[in-house]
């Protein structure tokens, strides 16, 4: 047994979700979203933590770290938990962080998600972009709308992620899982490969580059239902970030293709829940009207927060409401919220309440 599995038995069973490990400090780990220090360990020294972290590294692995000084790819404590692992160098030796991948893959309704975001699932083809910071829960949302499709529908879907974190079973659906740099070079190599493997689904784990955006974009409009995720944290901010990743030039032929590919954009956020055992979810929810595609094709983003004023009747939401919805049902506190809320005054006479 590794000695760092100690590490993250310490982390599972205290309901944490990451394990950071840095040289010259003791081992923290973050718990409903605060750093706290792991009781009955020091500090590590940067040769200790190296010979803990070459443990669970292959020979190639650590090559690679040491070359680059970066390193992601997920490991698992056999039968217990799976990571989601980055090692790193900084200034006063080697670091790494490792987030813990559940095991269960959650249902709608253990994770109280709104009835809008469920019926995603039941797309045939589009483009749905799940949003939000890192550590907001977009893989969890996903992986809940994925598992959904696999119960339901007889599809093949493929995932391209760095790296797999959420492990499906093949139910009624069949799977193609890669990850990036184990089993395709790149996102945008994996994309292209699947117009040859009948994909009825895909869910590309980041779309981080042009090329990955844009391949996204083609198969959605082919007729694909594609998931994707981007790190912006509203409807208006990820329809700008998307043609934003494209030259001026390209700009008004990408904007026609998204208008018409584009089915829902979710935007999410966790804040601690009031009895600071949990976190809960708060969600900026998007779909598509018949207003929408000249709206993103006239460049107009400015208007998308009029679509999703005039579709609460449709399921959308913007997240000052939600917060809101939170705080009257007393998950979240005062502080939480507006900590996180776009319009800040709108919260200020709930100030104090817990």
């Amino acid at each position: 047994m590794a000695r760092i599995d100690e590490l993250f038995r310490y982390l599972k069973e205290k309901g944490g979700s990451d394990l950071h490990l840095l040289a010259t400090r003791p081992p923290r780990v973050r718990i409903h979203g605060r750093l706290t220090d792991v009781s009955g360990w020091g500090v590590i020294s940067d040769e200790e933590l190296r010979e803990l972290l070459r443990e669970i590294s292959s020979e190639e692995q650590w090559q690679e770290f040491e070359a680059c000084g970066d390193l992601d790819f997920a490991w698992a404590l056999p039968g217990e938990a799976r990571f989601r692992v980055n090692f790193l160098n900084q200034h006063l030796g080697v670091g790494a962080i490792f987030r813990i991948i559940p095991e269960k893959i959650l249902t709608f309704d253990e994770l109280n998600i709104p009835k809008s975001i469920r019926d995603l699932a039941y797309l045939e083809r589009g483009l749905v972009l799940v949003t939000g910071p890192t550590g907001s829960g977009k893989s969890t949302t996903l992986a809940s709308i994925i598992n959904e499709i696999n119960e339901n529908f007889s599809k093949h879907i493929v995932t391209i992620e760095d790296p797999v974190e959420f492990v499906h079973l093949n139910k009624k659906c069949v799977f193609s899982q890669r990850e990036v740099g184990h089993d395709t070079l790149s996102f945008a190599d994996a994309l292209k490969a699947t117009i040859r493997q009948d994909a009825d689904v895909i869910l590309v784990g980041e779309m981080r580059d042009r090329e990955t955006i844009e391949l996204a974009i083609t198969a959605a409009e082919m007729g694909t239902l594609v998931f994707g995720t981007l790190h912006t944290n509203s409807a208006t901010k990820t329809i700008d970030r998307l043609i934003d990743a494209f030259p001026a030039s390209q700009q008004t032929q990408i904007r026609t293709t998204l208008a018409d590919s584009i089915c829902a954009i979710v935007s999410q956020l966790l804040l601690p829940t009031s009895d600071g055992k949990g976190r809960c979810a708060a969600y900026e929810i998007m779909l598509r009207t018949n207003s929408l595609p000249n709206i993103i094709r006239e460049g107009n983003t400015t208007m998308l927060t009029s679509v999703i004023q005039g579709g609460v009747n449709d399921g959308m939401c913007a997240m000052d409401d939600s917060l809101e919805d939170l705080l009257r049902e007393g998950k979240i506190t005062s502080a939480a919220a507006m900590s996180k809320a776009k319009d800040k005054s709108r919260f200020q006479s709930y100030a104090g309440q817990s």
